[in-house]
């Protein structure tokens, strides 16, 4: 009989136009042989940008548009995906998008708390629960989460954002213990304060007092991160969720 040709291996990261996905998405192709799928909802532009940095690096990438928080848009999508590429699997899914709405919760409207909501809690739903099946029958994967401190110590301001990050931790904790005899771990990533565009209006002077090692994080230091949990070497890690925060929350 002949022999089954080999999976084409594929890891996806959603949100990876700009920020810390943009570096995940790098790191993740230049770390492994994995062909890149480089997710964004409305930045065609950017996300095609962060696909030629990858193949100008020896990587390998393509874009997938969808809007995470819009469950039939993903799987429709996913679905036409893994149609076209029949011999494909995604070992690695990095829920990376996420959005803020930020004020203080008095005043916060039912818009602004149902489109962070949707977005990092919906989009955890609908990305990984299309995937999770095919994951599992191959009997190998890693699904790791971005979070953030917000949803673990909790930030005045951000009742809608911790609550969405909370909720993706303890479904972290929860899917793991589920998945675990399958090799498929489950961990979060919960970054502090990172220097990118969602931190660009912050003054890094007034608030690197409140870190001992008295600066922001680089989304490339939270890329490395996540590049460990997604390799074979993180087998034994799963259900944790990991501070990047230079000490911020210890």
């Amino acid at each position: 009989m002949p022999t089954k040709p080999d999976k084409q291996k594929f890891a996806l990261v959603t949100g990876a136009s700009r920020g810390i996905g943009k570096a995940i998405a790098f790191q993740l192709a230049m770390d492994f042989d994995y062909t890149i799928l480089v997710n964004y909802q409305s930045s065609k532009e950017k996300a095609e940008a962060v696909v030629k940095d990858i193949t100008d690096n020896n990587g390998k990438a393509e874009t997938l548009q969808f809007d995470v928080g819009d469950l039939e848009s993903t799987k429709a999508t996913l679905k036409a995906w893994q149609d076209e590429n029949p011999n494909a699997i995604i070992e690695v899914i990095v829920n990376n998008a996420g959005t803020n709405k930020d004020g203080l919760f008095l005043w916060m409207t039912e818009t602004d708390w149902n489109s962070v909501i949707n977005t990092s809690l919906n989009g955890f739903f609908n990305v990984t629960n299309t995937l999770l099946k095919p994951m599992l029958h191959n009997r190998y994967g890693r699904i790791i989460n971005i979070v953030s401190l917000a949803g673990l110590k909790g930030n005045a301001g951000q009742v809608n954002y911790s609550a969405s990050k909370g909720a993706v931790i303890s479904a972290t904790k929860a899917l793991a213990q589920e998945v675990g005899k399958r090799n498929v771990t489950v961990n979060a990533v919960a970054p502090g304060f990172i220097d990118t565009d969602m931190t660009s209006d912050i003054d890094e002077n007034k608030f690197k007092e409140l870190i001992p090692t008295n600066r922001f994080g680089q989304a490339e230091e939270v890329a490395h991160l996540v590049s460990f949990l997604a390799s074979k070497k993180a087998s034994y890690i799963t259900g944790e969720v990991i501070n990047i925060s230079g000490g911020m929350y210890s």
